[in-house]
C-alpha cells in the first residue's frame, strides 16, 4: 500500500495592521509621509526608502517615455558597482575615480564569454558603443546597456563614475506608466530624505513630454523596501 505524501504546509505572511498609525487612503505632506514610513518599518537592517510615481503617459508612444538621471544631494546610501568601457588611455583615471570593472575589448570579450555582469551600472565612451554591440543583448535584458539619455554614454567617463559614486541615479518608467526610485535609507535624517525627494521630483517634472496631456504626475507614494506605501500630496 502506497504511503500518502503530505503536502508541505504553506505559511502565510501575517498582514501588519498600521491603521492606527496612518490612513492608507489619505495623502500626507512629504514630511509626514517620511515620518510614517520610518515608524512602520520594522526591519533589523537599514531599509531603503523608495518613491513611486504614477504618471499620466501613454507607454505605447515612444515620445512619452520618461528616462533620465539625477544627482541626489545626499546619495542613496547604497554602494553600487560600476563597469566602465573605456579606451586604454582612460583606464587608469577611471579606476582612480572608483570604477569596479574597467576595460575595453577585453572586458567585452569576458562578458560575452561568461555572461557575468556583477555590476549595477555600466558606462561607456562614445567610441566604445560599436564594440558593446557584441554584448548588447546581455546588457539590454538586464537593464545595463549604456544610453545617452541617462548620461551613461559619455565623453567624460571619469566625471560619470565620480557622479555615480556620489549618488547619481537613473530612472525610467515601466510598462504600466509607473516610475520607481530609491532616495535613501531609513537611517537618513528627515531633511536629507526630503531634499533627495525634491531633487528627483523636480527632475521628473522637467522631463514631462510635450505629447503628454492632462495631469502628468497622477499620484505619489513613499515606502521602505519592507513597508506598505504612504500617499504623498504634492
Amino acid at each position: 500500500m502506497e504511503k500518502k505524501i503530505k503536502s508541505p504546509k504553506v505559511i502565510k505572511a501575517k498582514k501588519i495592521d498600521n491603521s492606527s498609525i496612518y490612513d492608507k487612503n489619505k495623502s500626507y505632506s512629504l514630511n509626514e509621509a517620511i515620518k510614517i514610513v520610518k515608524s512602520i518599518t520594522k526591519t533589523k537592517f537599514d531599509a531603503s526608502v523608495e518613491v513611486h510615481f504614477r504618471l499620466g503617459i501613454n507607454t505605447k508612444k515612444s515620445d512619452q517615455q520618461i528616462r533620465g538621471a539625477v544627482s541626489l544631494p545626499h546619495g542613496t546610501g547604497k554602494t553600487i558597482k560600476i563597469a566602465a568601457f573605456v579606451s586604454p588611455e582612460n583606464e587608469a583615471a577611471v579606476k582612480a575615480a572608483g570604477a569596479d570593472f574597467v576595460g575595453g575589448e577585453d572586458l567585452v570579450a569576458e562578458i560575452k564569454k561568461t555572461e557575468k555582469t556583477d555590476f549595477q551600472v555600466a558606462i561607456a565612451e562614445v567610441s566604445m558603443m560599436r564594440t558593446l554591440a557584441q554584448i548588447a543583448k546581455i546588457l539590454g535584458t538586464r537593464g545595463l546597456m549604456p544610453s545617452p539619455k541617462n548620461d551613461t554614454v559619455t565623453q567624460n567617463p571619469v566625471k560619470a563614475v565620480e557622479e555615480l559614486k556620489k549618488g547619481k541615479i537613473s530612472f525610467k518608467n515601466d510598462d504600466t506608466g509607473n516610475l520607481h526610485a530609491i532616495i535613501g535609507k531609513v537611517s537618513f535624517s528627515d531633511d536629507k530624505l526630503a531634499e533627495n525627494f525634491n531633487s528627483l521630483l523636480e527632475t521628473i517634472r522637467k522631463a514631462k513630454p510635450s505629447a503628454s496631456k492632462g495631469t502628468f504626475i497622477k499620484n505619489t507614494s513613499l515606502s521602505s523596501s519592507m513597508s506598505t506605501g504612504v500617499k504623498v500630496s504634492l
